[in-house]
């Protein structure tokens, strides 16, 4: 058996020298003066040998001990049945492919799909907003190794902030995340499912309305009265018909009405709805 003052001492020759510790676990020590630990076995009728590592002190080499710790284990894997030069790639190849795999790359991946599937620009620039979140914090980890618990630490801050509802949206893009990479086969399942509940829920506060039909009444009545832009007036009135969703009226121009119809169609662009849809009016709307 060999010792650590024995392979310190051991010198290059002009060939390769095969120094045997027992059990087929030997150093190969090459002319160059490489001392290279190889196990020598045979699986399925052939000769083989395995790569250990390059013998010094660790992290970085493999000391005596840590050779022999890895000679039994491939023993333990030859006795069932299992090619450990055939492990040891497989091995290596997952571990490569998990670190390929981050929450970073799937995330990306996740964005690139929606934009291609035609995401209205302002839903996808929310998206990648809220992905970069929590990219801060789980960008870097493989996405098949992170835990409910991680996820949950990403949202704890927002909701300590108060910021129930962009916590619960961050949630529900984690998990968009998590289900991309479990229906690509690169996760086994979605861990945000179990934070359900963990995050304070958000109180839904309605907003200010009429909604007795004589002060409405009067509130079409101050409109029709309104002596200010004619545009405004215009507006306002549609507001009141349509109840159209925010932006939506601010930002229209006046090439999406029809006025001999009395239809007003919604173009698509970068500032609100995917459309195009159409909204017929009760009347004509004024024109400035």
């Amino acid at each position: 058996m060999l010792t650590d003052v024995a392979i310190r001492k051991a010198r290059p020759g002009e060939r390769l020298a095969k120094l045997s510790d027992g059990g087929g676990l030997q150093l190969w020590i090459t002319p160059t003066g490489g001392k290279l630990w190889y196990l020598a076995y045979r699986f399925g009728g052939r000769q083989k040998k395995l790569a250990i590592g390059a013998y010094g002190a660790a992290p970085a080499r493999v000391s005596l001990e840590a050779a022999r710790a890895g000679r039994d284990e491939a023993k333990a894997l030859l006795r069932q049945g299992i090619d450990p030069a055939g492990h040891k790639r497989r091995a290596k190849a997952a571990q490569a492919e998990s670190l390929a795999n981050t929450f970073g790359t799937l995330a990306d991946e996740l964005l690139a799909k929606k934009k291609r599937e035609g995401a209205a620009p302002i839903t996808a620039s929310k998206v990648e907003w809220l992905l970069g979140m929590a990219k801060a914090s789980l960008g870097p980890l493989p996405i098949d190794s992170i835990t409910a618990a991680e996820v949950l630490r990403v949202l704890q801050p927002l909701e300590t902030e108060g910021k129930l509802e962009t916590a619960r949206r961050l949630r529900s893009v984690i998990g968009a995340v998590f289900r991309h990479a479990v229906v690509t086969a690169r996760a086994p399942s979605d861990p945000t499912q179990a934070l359900k509940g963990a995050i304070a829920t958000p109180k839904v506060k309605s907003r200010a309305a009429i909604t007795d039909p004589v002060a409405f009444g009067g509130l079409l009545r101050a409109i029709d009265g309104f002596k200010g832009q004619p545009t405004t007036k215009a507006a306002l009135q549609l507001l009141a018909m349509l109840a159209c969703r925010p932006g939506e009226l601010r930002c229209a121009t006046w090439a999406e009405f029809d006025l001999n119809s009395a239809v007003w169609a919604f173009r698509p662009n970068a500032r609100r709805c995917a459309g195009p849809t159409v909204s017929r009016c009760p009347r004509k709307p004024l024109q400035s």
